[in-house]
């Protein structure tokens, strides 16, 4: 994982898209009219499609946000984030000259959104992918031809299918790489102490700077 001190950018393609796979569910924000539309949609990744990827999904037929597309989008997915305390670095003693910080890695995907409309089969492939994605790793998973068809059918005519074809990604890791040795190995202790899912996912994080 390649990171720019000064901005905390990732560009590694596989870094990207590993936090988007383990965090599929995006903020998803187009903006039409001078208006920001703002939507939480599980979204999956297909690498294979265009030269930056597609991320597929589906929003409810009730939805704002599908007639207004297509539109420029931006989907930004989260992953680990904490509180850090500057109690928390050996250099606080030197001149107690530290603040608190924000922890975070972050995920940008900048395309156009488009609208799956019409297309039963295509709008069926989409279910099947993003099921297969999410049921693969359970033992007894589920699959979308375990509904009867009656009641597939209904569901089908009740979404959209929606389609960001990524035209650019943005990767913001803070992972405390601005600090120095030390300090880094106080916030791994800190987070590490918190005793919390979130904090430990982030001391995994900052102890790969180690």
């Amino acid at each position: 994982m390649t990171i720019a001190n000064r901005q905390f950018q990732v560009t590694d393609a596989a870094t990207l898209h590993a936090l988007v796979r383990a965090q599929p569910l995006a903020t998803l924000v187009v903006a039409h009219e001078g208006s920001l539309h703002v939507n939480h949609v599980p979204l999956y990744l297909d690498p294979t499609r265009g030269p930056r990827g597609t991320l597929v999904g589906h929003v409810g037929r009730g939805n704002g946000l599908w007639p207004l597309l297509p539109q420029t989008a931006v989907a930004v997915f989260h992953g680990p984030q904490a509180y850090v305390s500057p109690s928390w670095y050996p250099s606080k003693a030197v001149d107690g000259k530290q603040v608190p910080t924000w922890n975070y890695a972050t995920v940008h995907a900048h395309g156009t959104l488009s609208a799956v409309d019409g297309d039963p089969e295509r709008l069926r492939a989409i279910l099947h992918t993003l099921t297969e994605a999410h049921e693969a790793h359970r033992p007894h998973p589920w699959h979308v031809d375990d509904a009867p068809a009656d009641y597939l059918e209904k569901l089908l005519g009740a979404i959209v299918g929606v389609e960001l074809a990524v035209e650019r990604w943005e990767g913001v890791w803070k992972i405390s790489q601005n600090r120095s040795d030390a300090d880094r190995a106080g916030v791994v202790q800190g987070l590490r102490a918190e005793g919390t899912q979130p904090a430990a996912d982030m001391a995994a994080l900052v102890a790969m700077l180690q």
